[in-house]
Formats: structure tokens, sequence, C-alpha cells
């Protein structure tokens, strides 16, 4: 967004992410921002349309690992008309002259991008994670950076002393100004004295008495070039503990729904978490949509299905079948007698046609989606996979050791059917 009596200038930078090993297997074809997320979306898409709703169009994507899907979803799904000066652009990792490597950290992707972000000539960085589950206003955070005329601010959220092991801490004083950090402290540290002043607290939880990173920045340019002007890889540790002793740095409290979605099982929570009645994080809100890829498929048909507290996506063909606390996936097909009860099922990237269908039935192969009289609970089952018939996934009653069992995976108790997986009739696991 473009302020010409200020000359005001935002470009926004949305990382893409590692390797995304926690977040394996949905991770082993995909980087994280692409995976699906809420039946038709993709996670990346969460960030983006923040950016667009609160009227920062200029946006660049730092990629590099898997990142084909990715580039593909983005080049489908956000096009400006050439009025707005809008646009949503790649910078996948490249061999320059002045550096050879791949990205070695969030500051490193930054730094090693800035030649084709000063193109921009922004006057300020917002700075923002990929595979974040949240709804703000970003202009409330410009706003308050400009008002507390910091060099650099990060966007905090209130946690509670058991939850402190797992961010970078800070220590503010009355007036939000940010003194000291700390990296995901030991969880017998005392940081008594490192709570929230009671001047800046306003409606938190009384709980939550300490402030996290939401690993969201905004920078001045010249703060930028200057805390880049080195070699520290990441921003959390290193570039901005640096930080302090130089510059102003402002703490932005954030007292909205947040989700760091880097787990298997904080990815299957964030997508149960849409179907209630009344969810933390809601997609029906008119004045502030997510967007995602347009697509041209019918509308679901349902031919006698049972549906509770669900969520279904468009291009869906499911039968007489009962589905709870569930989200269905784009293209799904559930047949007759199926059961799913707190199921993510990402859907298909294709129908099948007659003569495919056939070919698989001699090939004693399943159709890709769940077969006939399935029993499923707790599974995310991905992409193009196909479940045969009579098959039950942790209903049994087994229990399986955090890791990789050939055609599914397990962790917390969750089991995870690979993107393609085919799953034979009668199967148990």
């Amino acid at each position: 967004m473009t302020n010409r009596k200020n000359k005001i200038k935002v470009l926004c930078l949305i990382l893409g992410g590692g390797k995304g090993s926690r977040l394996f297997p949905l991770t082993k074809e995909r980087s994280k921002p692409a995976v699906s997320f809420g039946g038709k979306y993709r996670i990346v898409d969460l960030p983006l349309s923040n950016c667009i709703n609160s009227g920062y169009n200029k946006i660049y994507l730092l990629t590099q690992f898997n990142s084909a899907s990715l580039h593909l979803h983005i080049s489908n799904s956000y096009n400006f008309d050439r009025f707005s000066l809008g646009f949503v652009e790649i910078l996948a990792a490249e061999q320059t002259l002045e550096h050879s490597g791949w990205y070695e950290g969030t500051a490193d992707s930054v730094r090693k991008s800035l030649c084709h972000c000063r193109e921009q000539h922004p006057t300020h960085y917002i700075i923002l994670s990929g595979d974040q589950l949240y709804k703000m206003d970003l202009r409330d955070f410009f706003n308050e950076h400009l008002r507390s005329e910091a060099d650099i601010s990060i966007a905090t959220t209130a946690v509670t002393k058991t939850e402190t092991s797992g961010f970078g801490i800070m220590k503010t004083d009355a007036e939000n100004q940010i003194h000291e950090f700390l990296e995901k402290p030991a969880k017998d540290l005392d940081i008594t004295d490192w709570k929230i002043p009671e001047r800046t607290r306003g409606i938190l939880p009384p709980e939550k008495e300490y402030l996290a990173s939401m690993g969201i920045y905004i920078f001045n340019a010249p703060a930028l070039d200057k805390m880049l002007d080195n070699n520290f890889k990441d921003f959390g540790k290193e570039v901005i503990p640096h930080a302090l002793n130089k510059m102003k740095v402002h703490a932005y409290i954030f007292d909205g729904y947040w989700e760091d979605i880097g787990t298997i099982k904080s990815f299957y929570d964030a997508n149960i978490m849409l179907t209630k009645s009344d969810p933390d994080f809601d997609f029906f809100d008119e004045d502030n949509p997510i967007y995602t890829h347009m697509r041209n498929l019918p509308p679901s048909k349902i031919n006698g299905a049972t549906i509770s507290q669900s969520i279904t996506s468009e291009g869906c063909i499911l039968s007489d079948c009962t589905i709870k606390n569930s989200v269905i996936g784009l293209r799904s097909i559930i047949e007759d007698g199926a059961s799913l009860d707190g199921v993510v099922m990402m859907g298909a990237d294709f129908y099948e046609m007659r003569d495919e269908r056939e070919k698989n039935c001699e090939k004693k192969r399943p159709n890709i989606g769940i077969g006939r009289n399935c029993h499923i609970e707790r599974t995310i089952i991905d992409k193009n996979a196909r479940v045969g018939n009579n098959v039950k996934i942790n209903v049994s009653g087994n229990t399986y050791k955090n890791g990789d069992h050939g055609s599914f995976y397990s962790e917390d108790g969750i089991i995870v059917i690979r993107k393609g997986a085919i799953i034979p009739d009668g199967t148990i696991i």
C-alpha cells in the first residue's frame, strides 16, 4: 500500500518455510504453506488473505523446499488487475554471483532476496510466516508501529508460563518497548520478572502472563538493511536479540486467535476446530474473506448421507454414509455404509472417469476416495488416497509408535494416510 502524502510504501514478505519435518508426511511432496487446509484452502491462503484484506497487495513469497505445488497454486489463485499495481510473486532460492547456496534460515532468505525487494523502493517491510492460522488487521499493527516510532515491531501473543518453552519470550516495559528477548526458555527457568506489565495487559486472560513472538515483524527499510548486514541466519534467534542493543524494538500485542500449524497434532486439531458451531477461527466473514483458487467445480451431491458438525467442500459425492466432526475436501467420494468421525479428508486433485474405474476393478485396486462400509476415526487422509471396502482405521484399539508404518504414518494417536496411498479391501489399521 502506498501513501503518497507521506511516501509510505509497504512491501510484504511471506516466508515459505523449510523442510517442514514436523508436519511429515504431509510435507513429503509439498511445502508447509502448500498443505491443504479447511477442505478447500491451502495454509498459505491465510497470511496472503490477511495482507490483501489489510490493503497491502504488494507481496513476495519466499520459497525453497518442495515448492512446485505452491508455485502452481499461487499462479492460479492470485492475479491482480493491471490498475491496482498489486502482485503476489514467488522469489525462489537462486544462485547468483553474490551467493550460491540455499536459504539457511528466515533472515538469510530475506537477505538473499533484498536485491529484488529494493526494486519496489519500500519504506517498510512486513515479514510474515507462511504456516500460521489467524486473522489480523495488519493496518492496526502497522499504525501502532508508526505511533511508537520504533525501528522494528514484533507481533506478540500472550501465553501461560507452561507454554513459554515453545516460544521466543520478550521482556517489555510499560510502553511495550522490548528490552530483552529469550528464545524458548527452559521450563524450570525463573522468568517471573518477565511478566507483562499491568499497564499494557488490557483484557488479556489472567493466566496468560508472558509475551511470545508470533514470528511476524515490521521493519523500517533502513533498519532491515542494517540488521541483515551480517551472517545472521534466523530472525528469532539472532537478528532480534542483536537489534535490542542498537534499535528501538516495539511489541504489538495481538489478542485474537493464533495457531502455529507446525505439527501433525496442531494441524489436525486446527482443522477439527473449524467444525464447531462457534469455532475460534471463522471462515464465514464477508468483510475479511479467505481467498484461494477459484475452481469451476459442481456443488456437492448428497445421496442420503447423515452429516453433523462437519465441513464439506465443492465437488463431493457423498452416498449413504455417516460423517461427524470431520472436514471433507474437494472432489471427495465416500461410498455407502462408510462412517467417519474426526476425519480430515483432503479429497482429490481429479475425478476418475468410468473407464478408469473399470481399469481399477480389473487391477483389483480401489477407486480414489473411501469405499463401502468403512469405519474411520481420528485420521488425516491425504489427497488422491484409495481406501477400499470394509476398511477400519484407528478404531481397532491398536496403538502405533510415532513414525512411518508404510502406507500410513502415526503421530500422537493420529493416523495419516499418505498422498496417493492404496489401502486394500478389509485392511485394519
